[in-house]
């Protein structure tokens, strides 16, 4: 395969760009994802999927899964997750003066301010019904000539109780105009800021590149295993979960449900090597551009793993590889904290200003990642016994072979090396 042939050294199609941007952009606060789920991707799932493939729902919540081989308990289970949920701001007070008081909740108060939003309020004379409020904006100290002087010098930082979303309100009432419009504490409240092409070849930043990438990751392998045609032995879901953002309560209720044999996670992941401030914390060098990220450590598959290298090497697919402690921090984990026996590993590509209003990511990372997925699917698929595979090939660190002394001659005997 020529240079030239591979999608993933190629700019991303205008096609696929606006797809990820409609992803990205849809409204999917924490518990409100179906803007994403049955907004967007249903409708494209919809349009590539056979007839005899099948879309999961759920009614705790709006995750969605696009089953390959719906009710084929007897084949291997691989699940792929994205998840649809974005961080919010929430309504939490409003004041006298008309301002509208919230929590940041896994925002820095810092990155908020000045930033366009848009709230999403229910109707109180009709309850399941929403409105959406634009042109407002965040704040918290409202001017410099406020501020005290270690705020001025940068000494002392913003606090997540200065945060409030001023509407402009004004004239008499202030808080009765905001409580007019239906504003209540609880309200959602996300950035008003779709991605766009950035200066760099093959960047684009904007809000909520976690996770809608993961989203579309997982659809586009979707696609691609569609117009393939299918698989023979490998039942595939294609799942986009709910609920990561707090605590990944919504992918464990999916494998939970459905228990895959195998799960891979699709998530951001960190430009380590551009990220200021933390050179004396050593961390690895994933660095945006360089292609996918594969997660080893935590409760990783080594088999999976290996199978996913192995796929993304043949087709000479970029990949990084990223350690991970005690946790993925990502649906990585869905499997084991629903209880149920699966391999599982974490993907995802390396981005910049992770939750903010203007995350960073390279169309290139996130081809790597879809066409290494596409592939490992089609290297799962032609393995003789997928049973078998998972439960027989452990490593087996006992049978590592040595390997030869480097350096001076190396001692014959244990007396020559303690002499």
């Amino acid at each position: 395969m020529s240079n030239t042939a591979k999608p993933w050294t190629q700019p991303m199609p205008d096609a696929q760009f606006k797809l990820m941007r409609d992803i990205l952009a849809a409204p999917s606060p924490i518990g409100l994802e179906g803007a994403m789920t049955y907004g967007v991707l249903k409708p494209y799932f919809e349009s590539f999927a056979p007839s005899d493939w099948h879309l999961h729902q759920f009614k705790g919540n709006a995750g969605v899964v696009l089953d390959t081989h719906p009710g084929r308990d007897d084949m291997f289970k691989l699940m792929i997750i994205g998840h649809a949920d974005k961080i919010r701001m929430q309504v939490r007070s409003i004041g006298e003066d008309g301002k509208i008081w919230i929590n940041t909740d896994s925002f820095l108060p810092g990155v908020l301010i000045g930033h366009e939003v848009t709230l999403f309020s229910e109707d109180p004379e009709a309850p399941g019904s929403y409105r959406s409020i634009e042109g407002g904006t965040v704040e918290a100290l409202g001017a410099i000539h406020f501020s005290d002087p270690a705020q001025r010098d940068g000494s002392k930082g913003i606090k997540k109780e200065q945060i409030y979303l001023d509407l402009q309100i004004h004239g008499e009432n202030k808080k009765q105009q905001v409580l007019n419009l239906g504003v209540r504490p609880g309200d959602s409240i996300i950035f008003n800021r779709p991605i766009r092409p950035g200066f760099s070849p093959n960047t684009f930043y904007g809000a909520y590149l976690d996770n809608g990438l993961g989203c579309f990751v997982t659809a586009e392998v979707a696609r691609l295993i569609a117009e393939a045609g299918g698989t023979e032995k490998v039942r595939v879901m294609f799942a986009i979960a709910s609920y990561e953002e707090i605590g990944r309560f919504g992918s464990r209720v999916l494998a939970g449900e459905l228990k895959p044999d195998a799960l891979i996670g699709v998530d951001v992941n960190h430009d380590y090597v551009a990220a200021p401030g933390i050179g004396d914390k050593r961390m690895q060098s994933l660095e945006m551009g360089k292609g996918f990220t594969l997660s080893v450590g935590s409760i990783a598959s080594e088999q999976l793993n290996r199978i996913i290298a192995s796929a993304a090497k043949t087709q000479d697919i970029p990949m990084q590889r990223d350690i991970v402690g005690v946790d993925t921090g990502t649906d990585g984990m869905a499997g084991v904290l629903a209880s149920i026996d699966s391999a599982a590993t974490s993907m995802g590509f390396p981005i910049r200003n992770m939750h903010t209003i203007s995350e960073t990511g390279n169309t290139q990372d996130v081809l790597a990642a879809i066409h290494a997925l596409h592939h490992t699917i089609q290297a799962l698929d032609a393995m003789p016994d997928l049973k078998r595979e998972f439960l027989d090939n452990h490593p087996r660190l006992d049978q590592a072979s040595p390997l030869a002394h480097q350096g001076s001659a190396k001692p014959e005997s244990d007396e020559e090396a303690s002499a």
